[in-house]
């Protein structure tokens, strides 16, 4: 069956719901549900929901800010190269910088983005090799750099002066930059920690206009960077970060910008190719419709296209770039379609299944290494527990991606392997849930897999232990409405870290109205006689499809806006047997 999960070792789902929902106080102008909610990501005061530009961290606490506006002035009548990265998060800092600099009278700015298979991740020694045929006064690097060592001192021996905005962690040392902007850095006491790419030379902008207003150097008193929060929105919602409160100003701010229509032309044309309206376009859209055409052109082909598509003024040019770029994202599909279907094959034969696997590791050398990270994202949700893809990159070297679980990060773990053995990476980098890595030359798959058993060994219990979810617990029968969806969907933005609330609860199957390989809409009935709710879904197919079958559905309420008409739909995210569930209740998310 679909919906079948692929790891038959465990059988308990545990349902972990917030406490504390009896102890509420009418916060001013929100809805109960809605406090439960904040209250269970840790929202303590209504206070702390104002999503103003006034609200957003001071920029003067960020690591390495002051170096990097006095080595950008210095160079302000010099050439600048701004190296990005190839994935949304980078394309959006990329555009942002270029565009940015070119504002506040920086004239001699151009832009270069790696190739992920010819060049590696970050600012290598490759790429430098071939930034120094017409070399720049100054590189900036944009959502990477911290961990480019060789590369950065290759520039600087070169006579390049390097400016690192990134947001990535730090390895042993930090490169020869001569300023490296990072939130993350040791002993860093910036509070938005949890900032993208993008979101941090978001925050150099801002530092670098007030000095040159300082300096009455100024190109226009009256400029506002807010304009470009379109882009600083897109790339954060893009990397999955974090979403503190500084995240969610900055999401909320250029949504705002873009439902009102001002927005680049690239991201009206993306939006128009991925048949979303820019008046109603949510967060969700740019993760999940927008991100993935662009993050396309980055995993098959050279992420230039996405960088002009939000660079160009002309909506006729940025329609274009963005149908090439739908067309490049159909094409990855399909290639990953059927990667997936030769990764499900590993499983069946017994990868995964392994009792005593603490990891997934899928391994076949002829991969396209442009997903390999989608790869490993998806089957982790299938076995709960660290994924590992990898295959053989052009130079013989085995490189791959990885995706945790929560109460795992990822990136330390590959820095335990780094110290428990020196010689099994060429590099390795990444956050908490997801890194990417590429092996020593001579260290095989095997190799891997033993040291990394040998880390993993402390989280058996999270490797091996029951699956656990977060719900936002129960709705009453009264609070199955329109007026709740309506809440929830004003009550972002909703993302990583604090995630868009989930619902679960025991209904009866009152009857199947539609039920395809690609979507079912069926009939729910509250066990108590409260009412019957119309619910859809999407693959996987649920297995007990009977009338009259008790299950614990995980759901979230919504409106389904069709053809001007709009109705109330519970949107099923799973199905369970009751007697798989177990309901436990901690503080918050």
């Amino acid at each position: 069956m679909p919906g079948k999960p692929v790891n038959s070792t465990r059988t308990a789902i545990r349902l972990v719901r917030p406490t504390g929902g009896d102890s509420l106080s009418a916060w001013p102008g929100i809805a109960p549900v809605l406090e439960r909610i904040y209250r269970a990501r840790g929202i303590s005061d209504p206070s702390e929901l104002d999503l103003s530009l006034q609200a957003l961290s001071v920029p003067a606490s960020l690591p390495g800010v002051s170096q990097a506006v006095t080595t950008l002035v210095e160079h302000r009548k010099a050439s600048v190269l701004v190296v990005g990265d190839y994935d949304t998060d980078g394309a959006s800092a990329t555009a942002l910088a270029v565009l940015g600099l070119r504002e506040l009278g920086w004239e001699q700015v151009r832009y270069r983005v790696p190739n992920r298979f010819k060049h590696g991740y970050g600012l290598t020694p490759a790429l430098v090799h071939e930034i120094l045929e017409d070399p720049p006064s100054l590189l900036l690097t944009v959502d990477q750099g911290t961990t480019s060592i060789d590369g950065i001192e290759q520039a600087r021996a070169s006579g390049l002066s390097v400016v690192v905005t990134d947001h990535h962690l730090a390895g042993a040392r930090l490169p020869p930059a001569s300023a490296i902007v990072n939130p993350n850095l040791p002993g860093s006491r910036f509070p938005a920690r949890g900032l993208s790419g993008v979101g941090v030379l978001f925050y150099l902008l801002i530092a670098l206009r007030a000095a040159l207003r300082e300096r009455q150097t100024l190109p226009d008193g009256n400029m506002t960077l807010a304009r470009w929060l379109d882009l600083v929105a897109l790339g954060t919602m893009a990397d999955l970060v974090p979403l503190d409160r500084d995240n969610r100003i900055l999401i909320a701010q250029g949504l705002r910008r873009i439902r009102a229509g001002e927005c680049r032309p690239g991201i009206r044309a993306l939006l128009a190719v991925s048949r979303r309206e820019p008046d109603r376009v949510t967060e969700e859209d740019l993760a999940f419709s927008l991100a993935p055409r662009l993050n396309a052109a980055g995993r098959l082909d050279e992420m230039g296209l996405g960088v002009e598509c939000l660079l160009t003024e002309d909506p006729a040019q940025a329609l274009e770039m963005a149908r090439r770029l739908d067309d490049i994202n159909h094409r990855r599909r399909e290639l990953q379609g059927a990667t997936e279907e030769e990764a499900a094959g590993f499983l069946r034969d017994g990868e995964g299944e392994d009792p005593d696997q603490l990891a997934c590791v899928l391994y076949d050398p002829d991969w396209h290494l442009g997903i390999l990270g989608l790869i490993a994202s998806r089957f982790k949700e299938r076995v709960h527990r660290p994924v590992f893809a990898l295959a053989l990159g052009e130079d013989g070297r085995i490189r791959g991606s990885a995706r945790s679980i929560p109460g795992i990060h990822i990136r330390d773990l590959l820095v335990a392997m780094d110290a428990q053995d020196p010689t099994l990476f060429h590099q390795f980098g990444g956050h908490a849930m997801a890194a990417g890595l590429t092996l020593a030359r001579d260290v095989g798959v095997e190799d891997f897999k033993h040291q990394l058993a040998v880390v993993l060994e402390p989280y058996r219990a999270l490797c091996l232990g029951d699956r656990e979810i977060r719900t936002d617990g129960e709705l009453a029968v009264g609070e199955l409405n329109r007026e709740t969806a309506g809440f929830l969907d004003n009550g972002g933005p909703w993302g990583s870290g604090f995630p868009k609330p989930l619902f679960d609860g025991r209904f009866i199957l009152d009857a199947v109205d539609r039920l395809t390989e690609r979507h079912f809409r069926i009939r729910l009935r509250d066990p108590q006689g409260g009412g019957v709710f119309v619910a859809v879904g999407f693959p996987p197919i649920p297995e007990r499809f009977e009338a009259g079958t008790v299950s614990h559905y995980l759901f979230y309420p919504t409106i389904n806006r069709y053809r001007g008409s709009e109705t109330f739909e519970l949107r099923i995210v799973s199905q369970f047997d009751p007697d798989r569930v177990e309901l436990v209740e901690r503080d918050k998310f």
